[in-house]
């Protein structure tokens, strides 16, 4: 069974191990060994204890496992984190983030999302209604460059006028 919290200060550990987890095995075959060993060896980057202080940072465990989570920046709208655990993608869980985080930006008055995806994310993002504007370089607060693709998502309904 699938359930969704708000994560706290206690859930960071898990959070980063998770994510550390998900750079090893799903980036893997989008991004060469050393990059992915210096991205992996990264410590978790002080937006996460601020985002998770805010408020905007969900999880998702299945039964007693973490399963996932996302990060919200609700002052700039960037998502700032997705990861799902390697062994539970493909099963909704990542979908169900993403549109948790979109409810939450909605709510918030946001107009629109935008992320530097991975490049193994990039169709995940397509999928959910995201547009890829460029490809770039991404600096991680670690100090690895990565390749990426800056993408957004326009929050605004748009009404067609009854003719």
């Amino acid at each position: 069974m699938l359930s969704q919290r708000t994560a706290t200060g206690a859930d960071l550990d898990a959070l980063w191990d998770l994510r550390t987890r998900a750079v090893r095995i799903s980036c893997a075959t989008h991004y060469p060994s050393a990059v992915i060993a210096a991205w992996s060896a990264a410590s978790p980057p002080p937006s996460l204890a601020q985002l998770t202080l805010a408020g905007s940072v969900l999880l998702m465990r299945r039964g007693e496992r973490l399963a996932g989570f996302g990060a919200l920046d609700l002052e700039t709208g960037e998502v700032d984190a997705l990861f799902v655990d390697p062994d539970c993608q493909g099963g909704g869980i990542g979908r169900a983030l993403l549109d948790a985080l979109e409810a939450m930006a909605r709510e918030a008055g946001l107009a629109r999302l935008f992320l530097s995806a991975s490049l193994n994310g990039t169709p995940f993002y397509r999928r959910a209604g995201f547009t890829a504007l460029r490809e770039q370089w991404h600096e991680h607060h670690s100090g690895i460059v990565i390749r990426c693709v800056l993408m957004e998502k326009d929050l605004m309904i748009r009404i067609k006028p009854v003719i």
